[in-house]
């Protein structure tokens, strides 16, 4: 097992190494060209996002698409993910990570087009989209589509539910002494009372989990930043210094190389928003909405909530901490750097740090439940949706109970496997992104005009 584990670990410093995150960017540096840099229009995918639609068709609201998204994406690379990134490339890391998610916006907004325009109805009645049936019916390669769905079915086991479950079951036993598989029991049950309805029953508890787990973490933020309050200009001052000159900060923080501050804040905001992933269309497009760029503005969206709105409160929370006090946060890394950070508030900091993470991995398994699902749909039809329920919410427990190493960087694999079709269709299909851009958006006026355009055409019934 252990060589198998090195093995993969090797694979994985391959499938993630430059080639992958220059792709990436490359991605996302394209369709931000394309479509004139559709971030321009942030503020109108947010109002869109609580604007309802109830005569669109869909399986859930605009919002509820957007909160089941933001549920598999918001999760413990928001807390932990950031720490390790400023551990291993400095504060500079945070300047990187958060002008990834900026790019990153224009690709999660491309892939909410592709998943609308190109969903199909299941034999259920329901819609079923994301990258399989964009490079099925957009670019006529489905054997890539197949691939796509394959690893998207295999993965989200790992990263989407047993690596998630041990999480929870881990910091609930470190924080309260409570046995892993009490939790794990627990977790298993209150899963599948949420899974079992299907993407409404998701998004419903999503909708009321997601603004509450993400105020509540913010608010822990805000009142460690208003003790560290003297520390936040300096932290802004040495988070842009350090982008480009990492080793001249000093002050408690590790002397890393341009190398490697910018890979280290670039694969961090890649892996916590997922902007090229390809996995948060699934669910786009299920959403009521008119025209596949209403959704896509909302999809877009939830990368300004994921990355430069709740990162950016960890990253300022972690850098004023270091600042503050670089004794006592000398030699703290991932989780254990966070911990000390929320240290800071007495009594109930650590508290904040455990709801946050426990709400934030439980998240994640209800939002890549759906994901999963709607992969294994695409394999084989609707038939499998009962099997796989039942399966995820039995994962849920062994995940709790299990060593993880392994299916850690197994998921890591896979995740990047996913990402290459995905991308194949996001340039292939660059020029329909950015002739429904202008279409919807440019053309006309985006709150009054294009965005309330209905569709052309509806979406096909398929025999599964």
């Amino acid at each position: 097992m252990e060589a198998f584990n090195n093995f993969v670990t090797a694979i994985n410093g391959v499938v993630w190494g430059p080639i992958m995150l220059v792709l990436l960017i490359g991605t996302h540096v394209l369709l931000s060209v394309r479509t004139k840099f559709i971030q321009r229009k942030t503020f109108t995918g947010i109002k869109l996002s609580v604007t309802p639609d109830a005569e669109a068709a869909g399986d859930v609201s605009g919002f509820g698409a957007l909160a089941t998204a933001l549920a598999a994406t918001i999760g413990t690379g928001n807390i932990v993910g950031v720490a390790t990134a400023v551990g291993t490339g400095g504060p500079g890391a945070v300047f990187w990570l958060w002008f990834t998610g900026l790019l990153g916006m224009a690709t999660k907004y491309g892939e909410g087009i592709l998943a609308v325009k190109y969903r199909v109805r299941a034999k259920d009645g329901s819609f079923i989209g994301g990258p399989m049936y964009a490079l099925e019916r957009g670019l006529g390669q489905k054997w890539l589509g197949v691939l796509f769905a394959l690893f998207t079915a295999i993965a989200c086991f790992g990263i989407g539910n047993m690596t998630q479950g041990n999480s929870i079951a881990e910091s609930v036993n470190g924080t309260f002494g409570i046995p892993k598989v009490a939790t794990g029991v627990v977790l298993m049950v209150l899963t599948g009372l949420v899974i079992l309805g299907g993407v409404q029953s998701i998004s419903k508890v999503c909708e009321k989990l997601i603004p509450l787990m993400a105020g509540l973490y913010i608010i822990g933020c805000l009142v460690i930043l208003f003790i560290n309050g003297a520390y936040i200009g300096d932290a802004f001052a040495v988070i842009v210094k350090g982008a480009f000159n990492p080793q001249a900060v000093g002050g408690g923080f590790v002397g890393a190389t341009v190398i490697q501050c910018i890979r280290a804040g670039v694969s961090r905001g890649l892996f916590t928003n997922e902007s090229g992933l390809g996995s948060a269309p699934i669910v786009d497009a299920c959403a009521a909405t008119r025209n596949p760029a209403r959704q896509a503005l909302i999809a877009m969206s939830g990368v300004f909530w994921d990355t430069i709105v709740v990162c950016l409160m960890t990253s300022l929370v972690l850098v004023t901490s270091i600042l503050k006090d670089p004794v006592g946060m000398e030699g703290l890394v991932g989780a254990q750097m966070t911990a000390g950070a929320f240290g800071a508030i007495p009594v109930v900091g650590p508290a904040v740090l455990t709801f946050g993470l426990i709400t934030f991995a439980w998240s994640t398994i209800l939002g890549w439940s759906y994901y999963g699902e709607r992969a294994w749909v695409y394999l084989v039809g609707v038939k499998a949706i009962k099997p796989f329920r039942i399966a995820w919410t039995i994962v849920v427990l062994v995940g709790c109970v299990a060593a993880l190493e392994v299916v850690w960087n197994v998921a890591d694999t896979l995740n990047a496997c996913m990402a290459f079709p995905n991308m194949v269709a996001l340039i292939g299909l660059s020029g329909v992104i950015a002739s429904e851009t202008k279409k919807y958006v440019d053309d006309k006026d985006a709150e009054m005009g294009g965005l309330m355009k209905w569709m052309e055409e509806e979406a096909p019934t398929v025999d599964k």
